[in-house]
């Protein structure tokens, strides 16, 4: 059997694991649905065109980027990599069954996302500019999955995962135009977080969500995404482990 077809094999793997645990499944798609309500009730039914695009940013962020920070350092403690590199299953096709699986999560959740917002707080999906949203949507995903992976390498122990992984991604996403929209906040902050690649996210899903097929591509945005993808695979490149730190 070929390399990829075993990526294929391992997609449908994590697959069938992820949904035989029914609570964890449930939870994974009732928060981003939990947030947009909150959301709209404390700032208002008319907020909703503002956190449809931002509660998109905050799923593909969290079953890409937290995801496999977080299940790939627990299966190093584990020991589960370390014995993967002695089976017949290559090492990438194990990592892209991983990836695959996180992403095909993060596209299930913007389809529920969006569907949420317009049947719920009639919020228009915007399909004048859907290869425009499809093309930030394949980038993004492709950057936090890499960003993710990086990440790992760093977490020195399962128990620490949780806590170092919510330490990087919540507050970028407080100030990334995400959580709470970032009218008023200082010069340097907004500055400093457009660096980041949340930020370029989010500005791209809200321009597109905004103004459609006339926001045209967001090539700063996703430059600048782009380059944060190149870092999380050198990073990745450079301090994946597969086997615990002891």
């Amino acid at each position: 059997m070929s390399g990829l077809a075993l990526a294929v094999r391992q997609i449908g793997y994590e697959n069938r694991a992820f949904w035989r645990n029914p609570p964890a499944a449930f939870f994974t798609f009732a928060f981003p649905l939990l947030f947009m309500v909150i959301f709209n009730v404390l700032f208002g039914e008319g907020a909703a065109g503002f956190f449809t695009p931002a509660i998109i940013v905050f799923s593909v962020v969290t079953a890409t980027y937290t995801n496999l920070a977080m299940m790939v350092t627990i299966a190093r403690d584990e020991g589960i990599l370390k014995r993967i590199r002695g089976t017949p299953l290559p090492a990438w096709a194990y990592l892209a069954g991983r990836i695959g699986h996180s992403v095909a999560i993060a596209f299930l959740l913007v389809v529920i996302v969006a569907a949420f917002g317009a049947l719920v707080y009639r919020v228009e999906v915007p399909w004048t500019a859907m290869p425009a949203v499809l093309l930030v949507l394949v980038v993004s995903a492709a950057t936090f999955s890499a960003l993710g992976l990086a990440l790992s390498g760093l977490i020195p122990n399962a128990d620490a995962s949780p806590a170092v992984v919510n330490a990087t991604i919540l507050p970028v996403l407080f100030i990334s135009n995400v959580f709470v929209p970032m009218e008023s906040a200082p010069e340097w902050l907004d500055t400093a977080s457009h660096l980041l690649p949340v930020h370029q996210f989010a500005d791209a899903m809200m321009d597109l969500y905004a103004r459609g097929a006339d926001a045209g591509l967001p090539l700063m945005e996703l430059g600048v995404i782009t380059l944060w993808g190149v870092i999380g695979v050198l990073g990745a490149l450079r301090f994946f482990s597969w086997e615990p730190r002891r």
